[in-house]
C-alpha cells in the first residue's frame, strides 16, 4: 500500500472507530537507545501520586529534554501525514511522557485527553487533540495494554464509558496506537510479573494550551539542536495566518535561531 492510501485507509479508521494502528513504526535499535536514554529516571524510586497517574507506575516528563531520540518519534512521518489531516496548520506539542507499568498497577479510569471538557463545547464535537501510544515493549492484555472504546469520540456529553464496551489494544514492541483526542481509553491493569514500558506523545489544536509547558520543559538551548518540525511543534512557531505566539514582538524562533531571518506574510512581500 502507497503512503497516501495508506494515510487515508488509517484516517478513515480514526474517524469511524477513533483509533488506528501502524506496525513496525520504529525499529529495534532505536527502541533499545530509548530504553537506554529513559534507564536513569526507571529506578523504581518515583513512582505515581495517585490512581490516574499509577500508584505502580513510573512517569518521565518532559521527555525532549531528557531524551533526545524522542524527536524521532514526535516527527515521525507516517504518524504527522495522519495528525496533518486531523487538526489545524500549526498545531503544538501537548505532551510527551513515558509511562512505565509495573506488575501489579491497577487500571486507570476511561478518559479523553484532549482537554475538551475545560471547554463549553458539547460532545459530539471535533477533537481537539490527537494522541499516540508507543510501545517499546509488546502490549498484552495481561500486561496493562491500552484499552479504548470504539466509537465513543462520536458519543454525546451524557453517555458515560462502560467496561463492557472497551477493546484492548494488543500490539507488538515498535508499534504505535494513533487515536482521536476524545476517544475514551484508559491504561489496563498489569497482572504479569514484567513491566510494560510505552510512551505517549499528543498533539493539540494551536488555540489549546498545552499539558506540558514545552517552552518551560524544553528549553531554549536544547530546543536548539532539533529540527524545524520538532521546535514548531514545542511552540518556537506561531499562529498563521496571524501572529499569535511571539515573544517581545517577534517570532519565537529568533530565541533559539540567532540567523531567523523571519516569514513572508504574503509571497509577494519580502521577509519581515
Amino acid at each position: 500500500m502507497d503512503s497516501q492510501n495508506f494515510t487515508e485507509t488509517a484516517l478513515t479508521n480514526i474517524r469511524r472507530d477513533g483509533f488506528t494502528i501502524i506496525e513496525n513504526a520504529i525499529a529495534p535499535a532505536l527502541r533499545n537507545a530509548i530504553r537506554s536514554g529513559l534507564e536513569p529516571w526507571l529506578q523504581g524510586t518515583h513512582m505515581g501520586r495517585n490512581d490516574f497517574e499509577g500508584l505502580r507506575s513510573e512517569r518521565v516528563y518532559a521527555l525532549l529534554a531528557k531524551v533526545p531520540e524522542i524527536a524521532t518519534m514526535v516527527e515521525h512521518g507516517e504518524t504527522l501525514a495522519i495528525v496533518d489531516a486531523l487538526l489545524p496548520k500549526n498545531y503544538l506539542l501537548s505532551a510527551a511522557l513515558a509511562i512505565n507499568l509495573h506488575p501489579g498497577e491497577t487500571p486507570q479510569r476511561f478518559h479523553i485527553d484532549d482537554g475538551g471538557n475545560a471547554f463549553p463545547i458539547p460532545q459530539p464535537r471535533a477533537m481537539l487533540g490527537v494522541s499516540t501510544m508507543w510501545a517499546l515493549d509488546d502490549f498484552t492484555s495481561e500486561n496493562g495494554a491500552t484499552e479504548v472504546i470504539p466509537g465513543s469520540h462520536q458519543w454525546p456529553d451524557d453517555r458515560k464509558p462502560r467496561e463492557r464496551e472497551s477493546t484492548v489494544i494488543n500490539m507488538r514492541a515498535g508499534a504505535v496506537l494513533i487515536f482521536a483526542g476524545n476517544l475514551f481509553h484508559r491504561g489496563g491493569a498489569n497482572r504479569s510479573a514484567q513491566h510494560r514500558l510505552g510512551i505517549t506523545i499528543q498533539y493539540c489544536d494551536p488555540n489549546m494550551r498545552q499539558l506540558e509547558n514545552m517552552s518551560l520543559a524544553v528549553p531554549p538551548t536544547r530546543a536548539a539542536s532539533f529540527s524545524a518540525r520538532v521546535q514548531a511543534l514545542l511552540g518556537y512557531s506561531v499562529i498563521d495566518p496571524g501572529f499569535k505566539g511571539y515573544v517581545n514582538g517577534l517570532h519565537p524562533k529568533a530565541l533559539i535561531d540567532p540567523n531567523y531571518t523571519g516569514r513572508k506574510y504574503r509571497d509577494e512581500l519580502p521577509p519581515s
